[in-house]
C-alpha cells in the first residue's frame, strides 16, 4: 500500500473524507456547468454576475475561477482553503447589483444569494456524480452535504442555515423554488454556454465537443428548470445513460494525465501527504467507514 504521512497539513476535509475522493472526479466539469444553468434562475443571483463582470467575454474564467476555489478548498492546505475564503468574502462584499425594476441596491453577499449559489453548485456536484455512476450512497451523499458546511463557512455563511443532507436541500430547493425564473440574463447565460463565441478556426471543435457537454449538462437539470428555460430535455433514462457513458469514457483517461492539468491540486496534495492519499471512487466505501468510528475523522 502506497505510504500516507501524517505530518502533513490534511486541508479542510482531509483524505477520509467522502468530498477528497468524489471532487477527483472528471465529472465534476459537467457539473460545473450544469451549476451554471441552475444559478442563473434566480433573477437576484444572475443579476449580481452580469451587473458585476462581463460574462460573455470571461466566463471561461468564471467557470476555472470556481474551479480553482474548489481545488484549493478540497486539496489545499487549511490555510490556503481559509485564505481563499477570504478572498471571495471581500470581492463580493465589494459588490453590489441594482434591480432595474424596483431601482433597489443590494449586496452580492446577501445569505439569501450565498446559500442558493452554495445548494445550486453543490447539489450539481453531488446529482451528476451519483447519476453518472460514481459510487455514493445515500449515506455518503448525506455526508457529502454535511461537509460542505465548511465551505459555505468560506463564503460567508452560517454553517447552520446551510442544507446538511438530501432531505433538507430537497426541502431548501421547494422552499425557493418559487423565486425562480428564467429572465433575460438566464436566457443570456443559456445562449453563452450553447455558443461561446471563439475563435473561426476553432468553430468545429465547439459544435463537437463543447455544445455536447452543455446540452448534457443542461438535460441534466430538474424538470422545473427545463420548464423555466422553455427547452426540453430528452427522457430522464436517455440522459442518465448519457451521463453514464460520459462517465465510463472520461473515467479511463488515466488520473495521473488528468491531473496534469494546472494547477494541479491534487499531486500537489500527494506530494504534501504521500501518495496514499490519492482519490479514487472505490475508497469512498473505506473510508466512510473509518470516519463512523467513535472518535475518529474531522470534525463537522
Amino acid at each position: 500500500m502506497a505510504a500516507t504521512r501524517t505530518d502533513g497539513d490534511p486541508g479542510l476535509f482531509g483524505p477520509r473524507s467522502v468530498t477528497w475522493q468524489a471532487h477527483g472526479d472528471p465529472m465534476m466539469w459537467v457539473a460545473g456547468i450544469r451549476a451554471l444553468y441552475l444559478q442563473a434562475l434566480h433573477p437576484r443571483a444572475v443579476r449580481g454576475v452580469m451587473q458585476n463582470s462581463d460574462f460573455r467575454r470571461d466566463a471561461w474564467g468564471r467557470l476555472m475561477r470556481t474551479a480553482g476555489f474548489v481545488g484549493t478548498t478540497t486539496y489545499g492546505t487549511t490555510e490556503a482553503a481559509e485564505r481563499a475564503g477570504a478572498r471571495v468574502r471581500k470581492i463580493h462584499s465589494m459588490l453590489g447589483a441594482t434591480d432595474p425594476d424596483t431601482g433597489e441596491r443590494y449586496g452580492v453577499d446577501e445569505p439569501a444569494l450565498l446559500l442558493w449559489v452554495h445548494c445550486a453548485e453543490i447539489g450539481s456536484y453531488l446529482h451528476v456524480l451519483r447519476r453518472s455512476g460514481f459510487p455514493l450512497t445515500d449515506a455518503h451523499a448525506d455526508r457529502y452535504l454535511a461537509e460542505h458546511r465548511h465551505s459555505a463557512r468560506l463564503v460567508g455563511l452560517d454553517p447552520a442555515s446551510v442544507p446538511a443532507n438530501r432531505a433538507e436541500l430537497a426541502a431548501y430547493f421547494a422552499r425557493v423554488r418559487p423565486e425562480l425564473t428564467a429572465g433575460a440574463d438566464a436566457h443570456e447565460v443559456d445562449d453563452f454556454l450553447l455558443r461561446p463565441p471563439t475563435h473561426p478556426l476553432l468553430v468545429p471543435a465547439r459544435e463537437l465537443l463543447w455544445r455536447r457537454v452543455a446540452r448534457l449538462a443542461y438535460d441534466s437539470l430538474p424538470p422545473y428548470a427545463h420548464e423555466l428555460y422553455d427547452r426540453a430535455a430528452p427522457p430522464p433514462a436517455t440522459v442518465t445513460r448519457r451521463l453514464r457513458a460520459t462517465g465510463t469514457l472520461l473515467r479511463h483517461v488515466p488520473a495521473r494525465l488528468r491531473w496534469q492539468l494546472p494547477p494541479r491540486h491534487i499531486l500537489r496534495a500527494m506530494a504534501r501527504l504521500g501518495p496514499g492519499v490519492r482519490p479514487a471512487p472505490y475508497k469512498i466505501g473505506r473510508q466512510a467507514a473509518i470516519l463512523d468510528r467513535p472518535g475518529e475523522g474531522a470534525a463537522d
